[in-house]
């Protein structure tokens, strides 16, 4: 995989987001979320990541129906050897309305600080 693959890929992931990483999107944009700055459709490594907060370690994947999750293993296993800790959300949990989300996005940030 080039970097110029996976950098046209993230960018058309951009333009056409599903319709939970929409809603994602909508929670944690623009600092909306107390202050965090997330990016999305992040390329690290050979991955592209939904949601990340680089100043906390935090990547939020939106979970839809077509996840492989031995892939997703394997993944996670990369991320969290970069020192990322990983947060996956089932296509239900966002569409009800995102409070566990970011209930359980806030809760990592603050056992971050605590770890940190």
């Amino acid at each position: 995989m080039s970097d110029d693959w996976l950098k046209q890929r993230a960018k058309a992931m951009r333009r056409e987001p599903s319709l939970n990483e929409r809603r994602l999107w909508k929670l944690l944009r623009d600092r909306r979320l107390e202050d965090l700055k997330f990016r999305r459709q992040f390329e690290l490594g050979r991955y592209i990541v939904d949601f990340i907060c680089l100043r906390h370690r935090i990547i939020v994947e939106a979970d839809g129906p077509h996840h492989d999750p031995a892939a997703d293993a394997v993944r996670d296993a990369w991320l969290v050897s970069q020192n990322f800790r990983v947060l996956r959300f089932p296509n239900s949990k966002i569409e009800a309305g995102g409070h566990e989300v970011v209930v359980a996005i806030l809760a990592a940030v603050k056992e971050g600080i605590i770890r940190g």
